[in-house]
């Protein structure tokens, strides 16, 4: 058997050492985060997302009695600049937490379909700050659209 050693590329940063554009993107997903609806888990997440148009698009996360029916912050943030601005470019997301496996299959996705890499800046801890310069640094043995065409 053949070992291979996958390297992730993400770093890690002081808020200090952020640029003053990623701090306002993360600033933004801090504020959405206050007003997520998390009344079953109390575990609030918000995100915030900076398109090539120069708008930034925050959601947060919604949950439901019904569980499998709420939405995390970052499917919310994205699918709706998705619906509002179709053909804009997602240039990087803010997450005030570590994304779950579908929320980094959805921003895969985008990634993806764009055809540019997204830069991902998350934040779980006061003082530790995550930044990876694309989101398949999250997801490293991902799939995409590609692998569901038909011969």
């Amino acid at each position: 058997m053949k070992s291979k050693n996958i390297i992730l590329g993400l770093n890690e940063y002081s808020e200090k050492e952020l640029s003053s554009s990623d701090k306002k993107l993360l600033s933004e997903a801090k504020k959405a985060a206050k007003s997520a609806y998390a009344p079953y888990s109390k575990f609030k997440v918000g995100a915030a997302i900076h398109l090539k148009n120069g708008k930034i698009i925050s959601g947060n996360n919604q949950e439901n009695a019904a569980y499998p029916s709420g939405l995390c912050a970052e499917r919310v943030a994205l699918f709706f600049a998705s619906s509002q601005f179709p053909s804009t470019t997602v240039r990087s997301i803010a997450v005030t937490n570590v994304p779950c496996g579908s929320c980094r299959q959805a921003m895969l996705e985008y990634e993806s379909r764009q055809g540019s890499p997204v830069k991902i800046i998350l934040q779980k801890e006061k003082n530790k700050i995550i930044i990876s310069e694309s989101v398949s640094n999250l997801l490293p043995l991902s799939f995409s659209y590609k692998e569901l065409k038909k011969d």
